[in-house]
């Protein structure tokens, strides 16, 4: 097998608020193929079509949702059917009980807390392109 037929990974990256770095340079460093899109909706779209090796996505607690704790709910429910799918996720601090709820339901083992700490997500990611 040469070279050119080994297809690097593909990581999808949710940036539904942001107001942190951008950290496509991590993700990068591990010849993943980066695609960002600012919407939930739009990712769903996206894995759809094609099913990225990892997924990056924001913990965004809305009090107002009736059915739900907050965006993520859409985006698990589409991954139970994709469970090759490795999920690193974005909290706030003053949401992890809320978080908790999320995590009580979900298998979430790659979760890190705002401000990110750069070395920590490149280990999660570089276990994430392993397995």
């Amino acid at each position: 097998m040469n070279d050119k037929t080994i297809k690097n990974k593909h990581l999808l990256s949710i940036v539904e608020l942001g107001g942190y770095p951008d950290f496509s340079k991590i993700y990068k460093q591990y010849q993943l193929d980066v695609e960002i899109t600012n919407s939930m909706r739009k990712a769903v779209k996206l894995i759809k079509k094609h099913t990225p090796d990892i997924i990056v996505a924001e913990f965004n607690y809305q009090s107002d949702f009736r059915d739900r704790t907050s965006n993520l709910e859409t985006l698990l429910a589409v991954l139970q059917k994709k469970p090759q799918v490795k999920l690193i996720i974005f909290y706030e601090k003053e949401f992890a009980h809320q978080f908790e709820r999320v995590t009580s339901r979900f298998e979430l083992p790659f979760t890190l807390p705002f401000p990110i700490d750069e070395p920590a997500l490149s280990e999660m990611v570089q276990r994430c392109v392993r397995n």
